[in-house]
């Protein structure tokens, strides 16, 4: 019939999810919203920090507009004086593909955080879990006693040494990401839907100057009053949404240790090096599919998933 919607491709008709990855910069985020709007799909968002309220230049968060034309989950709901791990991330996303799916609309996953995605896709493991240098740092400066009280006070049944310092402090760094019990971070448990996992890459020179113009687009929407805001309302600075790339940079110049000048500069540098994590995680998987940005990967993109 003239002007009937084309058939989904036959992936989506047998239940596999997209699931879009790729470096922070790529356009995933417009990738995700055109392939929703054609397959009349709705986005389950794998970001730890777009989970945040109040909180939406440099977390990415899609525009009003996009969320008024396609359904969101995952996104706007946590309060930023507070914190979120992966497994309440494991536990709400799950919620959400499934009642998308008994609704009879597509699911896409869309996102860059290497943890959420994996941990959605694939159930938990202890080495999916990257070490955290940082947290490791100050941890090391404690005792043996003094590490074992911190451990049971995040899970009372961590099933590990307590006179070994290494293992303690690996069992708190992955509870702290991962969230309790460690027992369960031991075993996969993959969702009852097939992943199709679908990366976005450009050359580094491309992502680099669309990163960079991204953090000058950033400052000049409002990041550092929105930043502000945040602290003005009690959001601690080293609350995890503030630690995060822009806002840390943001909160560094309120501090007077960067001029409005570098801010941009700054935040692009970090973009860069962790975009180039994410690159380096993502190339390990075999099981992505990988597409170019430019020419418009969409086409593609759908003639895969039949």
């Amino acid at each position: 019939m003239a002007g009937a919607d084309p058939p989904l491709p036959a992936q989506l008709l047998n239940g596999a999810v997209p699931v879009i990855v790729g470096p922070t910069g790529i356009g995933k985020s417009q990738l995700a919203f055109e392939l929703a709007r054609k397959v009349g799909g709705e986005i389950v968002v794998a970001d730890s920090r777009q989970v945040y309220q109040r909180l939406d230049i440099a977390t990415n968060k899609p525009s009003p507009e996009q969320r008024r034309e396609v359904r969101y989950h995952m996104i706007d709901f946590v309060d930023p004086a507070t914190t979120f791990n992966a497994a309440q991330y494991v536990q709400g996303a799950r919620a959400a593909i499934d009642d998308i799916h008994e609704r009879g609309k597509i699911p896409i996953v869309e996102g860059g955080t290497m943890l959420y995605v994996d941990a959605l896709c694939d159930g938990f493991s202890l080495t999916g879990i990257p070490p955290d240098p940082e947290l490791r740092s100050k941890l090391e400066t404690l005792d043996v006693a003094a590490l074992g009280e911190r451990l049971l006070a995040l899970d009372p049944d961590p099933g590990v040494d307590l006179q070994n310092p290494v293992r303690v402090i690996r069992a708190i760094e992955i509870l702290l990401a991962a969230g309790p019990p460690l027992r369960r971070l031991r075993t996969r448990t993959p969702p009852p839907w097939t992943p199709v996992r679908i990366g976005l890459t450009a050359g580094l020179e491309v992502i680099d100057r669309r990163l960079e113009e991204r953090s000058r687009a950033q400052v000049a929407r409002g990041l550092v009053a929105e930043t502000q805001a945040a602290l003005d309302s009690g959001v601690a600075e080293n609350a995890p949404v503030l630690t995060g790339i822009g806002y840390a940079e943001a909160v560094a110049h309120i501090r007077g240790r960067l001029t409005l000048d570098e801010l941009p500069l700054a935040m692009a540098r970090s973009n860069r090096r962790y975009a180039r994590r994410q690159l380096r995680w993502w190339r390990h998987d075999d099981r992505v599919r990988w597409f170019e940005i430019e020419p418009d990967p969409l086409p593609g993109i759908l003639n895969y998933l039949e």
